[in-house]
Parts: structure tokens; sequence; C-alpha cells
């Protein structure tokens, strides 16, 4: 399973604090079937902790997830700040999965040179 981030969500978890660890945990559970909310093609929800607290009141990731092969977080917004994602932006985000998740290796490797994806190791 690789794991991506995309240059806004690069940004987004420098400012929080939100360390790679704690985002390859996120797709270990969704590897094993434990997703937070599945939102149609490709598209997934899955809670975040904040930094010495719980998943309930943390932050929530949109992530464009193949099961096995790769997971690209596209997006994350704090649950105090912001409810859920509206109806427009869930389809936005599966047309964007389905660029995504149709990448090739060559593809990816030429996003990850030109710093719009960033590789979780």
């Amino acid at each position: 399973m690789r794991i991506f981030k995309n240059a806004w969500f690069k940004r987004f978890v420098r400012k929080e604090r939100i360390s790679d660890s704690v985002l390859k945990e996120a797709i270990a559970r969704a590897d094993k079937g434990i997703i937070d909310a599945a939102l149609g093609g490709g598209v997934i929800k899955q809670r975040i902790p904040r930094q010495g607290q719980g998943k309930s009141g943390g932050y929530r990731s949109i992530i464009l997830f193949q099961n096995g092969s790769h997971a690209f977080f596209v997006y994350g917004f704090a649950k105090s700040e912001r409810d859920n994602i509206t109806p427009d932006e869930t389809l936005q985000f599966r047309k964007l999965a389905k660029d995504y998740l149709a990448l090739s290796e060559k593809q990816i490797e030429a996003m990850i040179k030109n710093a719009s994806l960033t590789e979780i190791l």
C-alpha cells in the first residue's frame, strides 16, 4: 500500500501538527475494512485524533482509496470548525478519485518530482 498526501493536505497536517504515523494508522484501519464513512467512487472519510486526545473531537480526512493499492490524502478539516463536506464537494472528490486512482506509477513519480504529491513512508 502506497500512501500519499497532496500539496494542500501537506500544508494542513503541518499547520495542525499531525504526524505521518497517525496518517498511516488511519490507512491501516481502512485497509482492514474499518472505514468511518464510505462516500462512494473510491472516496472515504477517516477520523484522525488530535494529539493527546481521541478521534471524536479531532480531524476528518478525505482520502482517495483503493484497498491494497494506493491512498491519497486530499482534504482535511477540524470537526470543531466544520460539520461535514457538502454533496457538491463529495461529487468533486469522486471525480478526483477517478483520476487519481487511474494514475500509473510513472505519473505518480512525476507528481512526486514536481511536489504535487508527497509519499508517506
